[in-house]
């Protein structure tokens, strides 16, 4: 008799982390598909794959994805044969699509329900691509190649018993007939333990420390990229050094990894290009790279002014965790920041490309502080109402219910 969950994720835990934690915990059986660099939690056994070819040399570009999903759904079915050898027979298929890895399993567990993922269905307009020419100057080959990335992962959709998108944004960029089985459940963060909380000495360097009651402006950018508005926030921050002179920028992530929109066109990082003849104080400005999360708490902890800027594009937890920590968030009017942010009232929405206006957004923060206390309120509010992960666990549990899965109580 079917039983249990299987989750499906290249890099699982990823998303499910708390769910699979939590199935766990009350006795659900749970075991994991993804590929040799997934991590194994405990109590969840975690069937990983490795790939023995690449994409064909020379294949028609527009197929390049296409071809990786498949070959990565190909190797995830052998994956589930060693756990179907097992024993392992679930109610419940739990998968990010996004890879192609779920795109077989029916033909193994024809009867275990399906629940795909939904982090971002690519379009070939109105939403990353086109939106920012200076760096990535539009052609009509892009508007395919965003097109083509859905191909295989589609096929998931089409076949899922639900869906689930974290935000309304993401949701309502699945096409028409895939919304009618969508339904937002955001994974959240734990509101509990990211709160406002007192500032302490922040150790920048064994020579350099940031007191609490110093202006400071933070800006959390996991690949250090444009997507996340860096080039923007870097054009805005000479009038901001100039004109507040005690004024320190910390700067959070790691230039190094591969960027979501891609890699520079003339190589080195974004870090380097968005900072390209900007005059900045390096005493002043502090690239910190990746940190431990603890670190990242307590910058938001002394931040003034949170800037998360991003293209129509996947809103990053990172905001979630600003917001629990009752930052004033200064964000850029795109969509995604829409589900989260209401101008004035718990944060700011600039014009994207209005240098000046972020400029001067900082500017004002960082010499009125208690002025924005009420949106600091607003959006710890907003963080616990949309983003807690408790609410999300138990969407998430209640979901799985109406799939059929047996979940003990708490």
């Amino acid at each position: 008799m079917p039983s249990g969950v299987v989750f499906v994720h290249n890099n699982f835990p990823a998303q499910f982390a708390d769910l699979a934690r939590t199935l766990v915990a009350r006795g659900v059986p749970c075991a994991a598909i993804g590929q040799q660099h997934a991590a194994v939690l405990p109590g969840v056994r975690t069937a990983r794959y490795r790939l023995t070819r690449g994409t064909t040399e020379g294949i028609y570009p527009l197929a390049v994805r296409a071809e990786a999903d498949l070959i990565r759904a190909r190797h995830a079915l052998d994956a589930a044969r060693a756990l179907k050898d097992e024993g392992w027979d679930p109610q419940v298929i739990v998968g990010h699509p996004g890879w192609g890895e779920m795109s077989f399993l029916a033909d193994l567990w024809p009867a275990a329900k399906r629940v795909a993922f939904a982090e971002f269905y690519y379009h070939g307009r109105g939403y990353d691509v086109g939106f920012d020419t200076e760096f990535f100057p539009f052609e009509p080959e892009a508007v395919f190649r965003a097109q083509a990335k859905n191909a295989v992962m589609a096929l998931a959709y089409a076949e899922a018993d639900a869906i689930v998108a974290p935000t309304a944004f993401q949701a309502g960029a699945l096409p028409p007939a895939f919304r009618a089985i969508a339904q937002v459940i955001h994974e959240g963060v734990d509101t509990e333990a990211i709160r406002p909380g007192q500032a302490e000495p922040f150790v920048v360097d064994e020579t350099r420390t940031i007191l609490p009651g110093t202006p400071v402006i933070t800006h959390v950018n996991n690949h250090m990229e444009p997507l996340r508005g860096l080039h923007i926030l870097a054009r805005a921050l000479p009038r901001l050094l100039a004109e507040i002179p005690d004024a320190q920028i910390i700067l959070i992530g790691d230039p190094r990894k591969q960027a979501y929109g891609g890699a520079p066109p003339g190589g080195g990082t974004w870090q380097d290009v968005c900072f390209e003849g900007v005059a900045i104080d390096p005493a002043r400005v502090h690239f910190l790279g990746r940190v431990p999360h603890d670190r990242m708490l307590a910058a938001l902890r002394l931040s003034t002014a949170h800037v998360y800027y991003t293209y129509p594009f996947v809103l990053s937890w990172s905001l979630a965790e600003a917001m629990a920590s009752g930052c004033y968030v200064i964000g850029s009017d795109t969509p995604p920041l829409h589900d989260a942010i209401e101008d004035g009232v718990n944060g700011r929405l600039l014009p994207f490309f209005d240098v000046e206006a972020l400029s001067d957004a900082l500017i004002a923060a960082c010499r009125d502080p208690a002025s924005v206390a009420p949106m600091r309120a607003a959006a710890r509010d907003t963080a616990i109402d949309k983003f807690d992960r408790a609410k999300g666990r138990e969407a998430w549990i209640s979901l799985l219910r109406e799939m059929g899965l047996d979940i003990p109580a708490a």
